[in-house]
């Protein structure tokens, strides 16, 4: 009964950042999750978050690859099974480096934090919101024109003559205007009479 509570006193927080190939991680991510998973179940850890963090460019090859995809962990663990961890990760097949840090002062709050890969995420699917929005807006506005318009005389929202246009000007014609006026004219009739 003794040995049971020194086991829960010694188990810390850790975090744990694990890089596996972007490939990989695209093609079976479930297999990549179960994987780290197993590392962590092995060393007797009890997982608080699993997540993706995110996919990047490394800065130099590891294991021939130059992409890699992290996943960020939270668990508790026996500090004596952090190096069983590491050797696991080193022996694995689908996972290239790990990291592992001690954050016994870290609270629910910064561990629930949005990581890069989930404001990625949401801002794609915003985005995605805005233009089905827009493209839903621009549809009512063009079915109310047509709706409006007599029989016949349909017209789009874009052909629709706007009150505030005026004819322009080709080019040859404001070359001539230009031409006429002389060089003295630019200023208005209040101002050249004092």
């Amino acid at each position: 009964m003794g040995d049971m509570d020194l086991e829960t006193e010694v188990k810390r927080l850790y975090e744990g950042m694990f890089l596996v190939d972007s490939g990989l991680a695209a093609s079976d991510w479930g297999g990549v999750i179960e994987s780290v998973e197993k590392v962590l179940a092995r060393a007797g850890a009890e997982t608080v978050s699993l997540q993706k963090w995110d996919e990047r460019s490394l800065a130099y090859d590891v294991v021939g690859k130059s992409r890699g995809t992290y996943i960020l962990t939270y668990f508790h663990a026996d500090p004596g099974r952090i190096s069983g961890i590491e050797r696991d990760v080193q022996l694995s097949e689908s996972l290239m480096r790990v990291l592992v840090l001690r954050t016994d002062r870290m609270g629910h709050g910064d561990i629930d934090k949005k990581t890069p890969a989930q404001k990625v995420e949401e801002a794609v699917a915003a985005a995605a919101a805005a233009a089905k929005l827009k493209a839903e807006s621009e549809a009512a506005v063009e079915s109310e024109v047509t709706a409006e318009a007599p029989a016949g005389e349909a017209k789009s929202v874009e052909s629709a003559p706007v009150a505030s246009e005026q004819p322009q000007q080709s080019p040859v014609e404001v070359a001539e205007s230009a031409k006429s006026q002389p060089p003295d004219s630019a200023e208005s009739p209040d101002e050249s009479e004092p």
